[in-house]
């Protein structure tokens, strides 16, 4: 005798509170019936031979399945966004470093910094902050000329007190955060911005800050990864220090 090859199980005799309790089973949970393979086959199977006594799913199947295809769209558009946005801030980071690099002396490398690179990576501001034994925080106007304010000395300690003025008692060597009326420090009383990213600069013997500012309150914010910036941060620590004539503190 050939073994028949039907995965059909045979049938089974139940009687109308057998039936009734399946049914509102599945009812109930759908899910019993469509995450199961081999069921759904049957039942697929079933209506298409004209069987009128089991219940269609295929329009729940199909519902079930446009809902993973759409959550799959969804997904994937979001891993593309944001691997496009990986490289676009990496190809800016990459020009920036590239113009540091270029410059001949400390002033052309603190007016780059300062008033060139914030639109290379897509913000309103930057300012460049360094401690020394000042009374006040003021412009390093010593430094070089054309610097518009946008380079400060500050007295010690002022970096780390600025960092934590948000409640972190040990911020990394970059902080994402909104800004409170504090940035007026940094940026000046009549800033426009609204979030910042804060890069610690740690030279030999004093600290420094690098501030990038944006008008838009959602350009930088905590949940967001720092290692572009990490890596940015560390290349300006060693020029500066380069120019400056002292070593870096990595």
């Amino acid at each position: 005798m050939t073994a028949s090859n039907d995965p059909t199980p045979p049938a089974i005799d139940l009687d109308a509170e057998e039936r009734e309790l399946i049914r509102s089973l599945v009812m109930a949970d759908p899910e019993l019936v469509l995450s199961d393979d081999m069921v759904m086959r049957t039942l697929l199977g079933a209506t298409a031979r004209g069987a009128r006594n089991i219940v269609d799913l295929r329009d729940k199947l199909v519902e079930r399945l446009e809902q993973r295809l759409e959550q799959l769209v969804h997904t994937n558009r979001s891993v593309i966004a944001a691997a496009y946005e990986n490289v676009a801030g990496t190809q800016q980071v990459h020009r920036a470093i590239l113009a540091l690099i270029d410059a001949p002396d400390l002033g052309e490398f603190l007016r780059r910094l300062t008033r060139e690179v914030p639109a290379m990576v897509g913000v309103e501001e930057a300012r460049l902050c360094l401690e020394a034994d000042v009374d006040g925080i003021r412009p390093a106007d010593s430094l070089a000329e054309g610097l518009g304010g946008r380079v400060l000395l500050a007295p010690e300690a002022t970096v780390g007190e600025y960092l934590m003025l948000e409640g972190d008692t040990s911020p990394g060597p970059v902080v994402l955060r909104l800004c409170g009326v504090e940035a007026e420090l940094i940026f000046g009383a009549l800033t426009r911005i609204r979030s910042e990213a804060l890069l610690r600069l740690d030279l030999d013997g004093s600290t420094g800050l690098l501030a990038f500012g944006a008008a838009d309150p959602d350009r930088f914010g905590p949940d967001q990864g720092i290692d572009l910036l990490t890596f940015f941060g560390g290349i300006v620590e060693r020029l500066l220090a380069r120019h400056l004539g002292v070593p870096a503190a990595g």
